[in-house]
């Protein structure tokens, strides 16, 4: 039975009514629709009208009718809206769907990019680019609409929802994102940031539309009670994701459209048509590391998978004092442990990165610091200056190595670093792969958006670290760390394997000296 025949169905028994019970059912209809433009759809479109979420991620399978709800809420619920797609030219389906609802183009300011209505006003808006976030500093709207919030970076989204505010204390303010699963590493942000919801492996799965809490706790996004008050009175927001699909939108369905989803290739047809988070994304043409070879590298961590192994390296990616994080990684022989991450405000010296360090490093081990844009020295020195066996890594340097089949050179030291740590995880390498990672999905996500080129010669280069911030929105420290603990850790753990073999000694960290200096600070 299709939905046109229900609503005939429908209409023929109201017609068989008596005329008093027709009039009735129309008064209650009037009633509960009361002045707004139009009512959602029964079901999950429902259940995300009227949720009670500070923050709603609504989406999954293509067709469920986002940006329709979108609109309706606009339109129906608020007074000062915004409305943002990531490219300005995609912002047609919205006000395709606002003239739908209205009727009408009356009170559309084109070039403002604002459309007027009964209750209130709608803003436009795109975030093309990153910078583009800086347009809505302190413009309160008590909705903020991200339509396919997977194509926001993370900053954008954090940045522009800090002003969810009204002056009118009877207004309610929400933050609602709308989307399909992420198909590129850009994307994957949101499955950390509702990852009680769409992360498989979240020790603490939360069912549809349940209500979680959310605070920032020394610069971390951390989920708390409801009742938590912070140190200055803050309270946290609730969050929630309410998964949507083509039948929760009839009159779409009714067009065909699930053919057409039905036709496209693997995996994007799964995400697409049954809304799955945990479905491979698609690779890019130019990505470095496949997804898969992640995935599979994961698949091989074992919590205890270090017992009997000795630690072969520490690396470094140093934020010292900087908007970024410090990401220390390490590794025993291939299994490499859960990353660990501290605030750049913490970690603004030497002496507080040392401490990080003796706090994770065994064996003996060999550190390596990351000395690209000039923030690791002070951490080398101070390490070298204990007795620590420390290892620079300028990406920056060139580089005489080339690829294992000898077909490619690279452009400098961290191109072949990255192209290295790809040829590791290379499940096609005689035996396979051994390296073992663990299921972070921050560091997928890292991982996943290295892109390279040809240039010159035959040799490879690696999108700069600059370029890909500006793409991503942030910097990939967990991924940089991984990679310079398995390119120059390797190298290093070698070297020291010959000298023990010949007798030498092993450096030995001076933990008091280093306790010192760091008080001193």
């Amino acid at each position: 039975m299709t939905v046109a025949q229900t609503l005939d169905d429908i209409l023929r028994a109201y017609e068989a009514l008596p005329p008093e019970k027709q009039k009735d059912i129309a008064e209650k209809a009037r009633t509960v629709r009361g002045d707004k433009v139009a009512l959602p759809n029964p079901g999950a479109q429902t259940e995300a009208y009227w949720c009670e979420a500070d923050e709603l991620f609504y989406g999954g399978a293509a067709g469920g009718g986002k940006s329709y709800l979108i609109c309706l809420l606009a339109l129906n619920e608020h007074q000062n809206s915004l409305v943002l797609r990531r490219i300005g030219k995609n912002l047609k389906g919205i006000k395709r769907e606002l003239q739908g609802l209205l009727g009408t183009r009356q009170g559309f300011n084109e070039q403002a990019g604002t459309w007027n209505h009964a209750r209130g006003v709608i803003d436009l808006g795109h975030c093309e680019h990153e910078g583009n976030k800086e347009d809505y500093q302190g413009v309160a709207h008590d909705l903020k609409a991200f339509d396919e919030i997977t194509q926001f970076t993370e900053s954008q989204y954090t940045y522009i929802i800090g002003w969810n505010r009204s002056a009118d204390p009877n207004q309610r303010c929400r933050v609602l994102a709308t989307g399909n699963p992420p198909s590129t590493a850009e994307g994957q942000w949101v499955i950390r940031r509702w990852a009680a919801w769409l992360d498989p492996t979240h020790p603490n799965p939360a069912k549809p539309g349940e209500l979680r809490w959310y605070t920032t706790i020394d610069g971390e996004d951390t989920e708390v009670d409801a009742d938590y008050v912070g140190p200055k009175g803050e309270r946290p927001r609730s969050r929630t994701f309410i998964p949507s699909s083509l039948e929760d939108n009839p009159d779409l369905a009714e067009t065909g459209y699930a053919a057409t989803i039905e036709a496209m290739p693997e995996p994007l047809r799964t995400m697409l048509r049954e809304g799955r988070f945990d479905v491979g994304q698609q690779d890019d043409l130019w990505q470095v590391i496949p997804a898969d070879w992640i995935r599979q590298a994961q698949a091989r961590w074992k919590p205890d998978g270090f017992k009997g192994l000795k630690m072969t390296a520490v690396a470094v990616d140093v934020a010292q004092g900087g908007p970024d994080k410090s990401s220390f990684a390490s590794r025993y022989g291939t299994w490499f442990a859960e990353l660990v991450r501290k605030k750049g405000i913490d970690t603004p010296d030497g002496p507080s990165i040392g401490a990080e360090v003796f706090k994770i490093r065994r064996d003996g081990a060999v550190v390596v610091v990351d000395l690209g844009g000039g923030y690791g020295g002070d951490a080398k020195r101070f390490l070298s200056d204990n007795g620590v066996s420390v290892a620079g890594f300028n990406g920056s340097h060139t580089s005489t190595a080339r690829t294992v089949d000898k077909a490619l050179g690279f452009l400098n030291k961290r191109a072949e670093a990255i192209w290295r740590f790809r040829e590791a995880l290379d499940p096609g390498q005689e035996g396979g792969s051994s390296i073992a990672l663990p299921p972070d999905p921050m560091l997928v996500a890292d991982l996943v958006a290295y892109r390279w080129k040809p240039v010159g010669a035959g040799n490879i280069q690696i999108e700069s670290k600059e370029e890909l911030r500006k793409r991503i929105g942030r910097s990939p420290d967990d991924g940089d760390a991984t990679i310079m603990c398995w390119a120059e850790g390797e190298k290093q753990a070698i070297r020291k394997m010959h000298e023990a073999a010949l007798g030498g000694r092993l450096p030995q960290v001076k933990v008091g000296y280093a306790q010192q200096k760091v008080g001193r600070r």
